[in-house]
């Protein structure tokens, strides 16, 4: 199963997370949607490229929405944490739940895909302050190096396969039982809420002794 550390354990600067079987399995939430994801679809999405160490022993999901403030909080705090590990992989999952104005910055993060800079754009459109508007999102893009004409077009040719990865984020993202965002698959364990560096690093540790895959 997946498992979900206590917030009281972060709070107090220690971790008492329930120890994950060997046989430890992705949840069944998904079933309803008739769809049940498995670890490969969830950790190794072929279209998300993966950042960090690509060939780490830990592999951190992040889904995320733009407009969310904690998202924008907790994320440098993710990168640094990964960072001085060395060893953490990690994949950056739009979930734009929060309303209209999300949609367009995950579509055009994706659109980025085809310039081999997702997760450029996804460093660039997380710290937007404020709302995402299309303006802001452009600009934010530009100034990160994406070519935002190009982007703009593989976004109006390849719209339908966009909403497709948005939608599996989004059946992922229930599966697990999220209601909100930041929320983190690290390892096998499920973070439903935003970390600080020191809390990242306390999940990290722990999650490396339960599961010593990818």
């Amino acid at each position: 199963m997946i498992t979900t550390p206590s917030r009281r354990g972060f709070l107090n600067g220690s971790l008492s997370l329930v120890a994950l079987s060997g046989a430890a399995a992705f949840p069944r939430g998904a079933a309803a949607q008739g769809a049940e994801p498995t670890e490969t679809e969830v950790l190794r999405d072929p279209d998300i490229p993966a950042a960090g160490n690509l060939k780490g022993d830990l592999t951190i999901v992040e889904f995320s929405d733009y407009q969310c403030p904690h998202c924008r909080t907790s994320h440098p705090h993710l990168e640094r944490a990964a960072r001085e590990d060395g060893k953490v992989r990690l994949v950056f999952k739009s979930w734009p739940i929060l309303g209209e104005e999300s949609i367009y910055p995950a579509q055009m993060a994706l659109a980025a895909r085809a310039q081999d800079k997702y997760n450029e754009a996804h460093r660039a459109l997380i710290a937007i302050k404020g709302q995402p508007t299309p303006e802001r999102t452009q600009k934010a893009l530009a100034e990160a190096g994406i070519d935002v004409e190009r982007a703009q077009a593989y976004l109006n040719e390849n719209v339908k396969a966009i909403a497709a990865i948005l939608k599996r984020n989004n059946d992922q993202a229930e599966a697990f039982g999220f209601q909100g965002t930041p929320a983190f698959i690290v390892g096998k364990y499920r973070v439903p809420y935003p970390l600080d560096l020191k809390a990242f690093k306390l999940v990290i540790a722990d999650a490396r002794k339960t599961f010593s895959g990818k």
